[in-house]
C-alpha cells in the first residue's frame, strides 16, 4: 500500500552556519562598531542579544536574512518577545521548530478527512503517515495539505509503493 511521510524538520548545521555569518557580518559592520551584539546557537534555541531595541531589530533582520540564503525557513523560526536584560541591553529567544505539533497535526488530520480522499492519515509521534491504494489519492493529499497555507514548513519523505 503506498504511504508517505509528513515531517517538519530544520537541519540544524545549515542554522549554525547561518548564526556564524551572521556573527561574521556583526564583527565587520561598521554601525556595529564598539556593541555588545551577539547570537548564540544552543541545540534548538537561539539567543539574540543586543544594546539597545533599534540594533536588536537590526540584528534580527540580518539573522533573517543569513537564514534565507542558507535556504532555511523563517517559519521554523518561532521569535519571541524580545525583553530588557541589565543596563539598557536587550534579550530575545528565538525557537526552532522541530516536528509537527500535536494541534496542527489534528487540524491536518480533519482537513483530509473532511476532503472524502480515500487516504487513512496516522499520527506517529511528531510526524503523519499518510497512505493510501492509490498514488494519485496520495498526491491529492499533498495537494490538499498544501492548500492549507501553514505558516511552518512541512516535508512529504519516504514516498513508497
Amino acid at each position: 500500500m503506498p504511504s508517505f511521510d509528513v515531517v517538519s524538520r530544520t537541519d540544524l548545521q545549515e542554522v549554525e552556519n547561518a548564526v556564524q555569518g551572521a556573527m561574521r557580518e556583526i564583527t565587520t559592520r561598521y554601525d556595529f562598531k564598539g556593541s555588545n551584539c551577539t547570537v548564540e546557537r544552543n541545540d534548538e534555541v537561539l539567543n539574540i542579544k543586543a544594546d539597545d531595541e533599534f540594533k536588536l531589530k537590526q540584528v534580527q533582520e540580518l539573522l533573517r536574512g543569513h537564514l534565507a540564503k542558507r535556504k532555511l525557513d523563517v517559519g521554523a523560526f518561532d521569535f519571541k518577545e524580545p525583553e530588557k536584560a541589565s543596563g539598557y541591553s536587550m534579550r530575545q529567544t528565538v525557537l526552532v521548530k522541530q516536528g509537527i505539533e500535536r494541534e496542527l497535526a489534528q487540524k491536518i488530520v480533519k482537513d483530509i478527512k473532511g476532503a472524502k480522499l480515500k487516504v487513512q492519515v496516522a499520527i506517529q509521534g511528531d510526524e503523519l503517515r499518510v497512505s493510501g491504494k492509490k498514488r494519485d489519492d496520495l498526491q491529492a493529499a499533498i495537494a490538499q495539505i498544501k492548500a492549507l497555507k501553514i505558516d511552518q514548513p512541512l516535508q512529504y519523505i519516504n514516498m513508497r509503493d
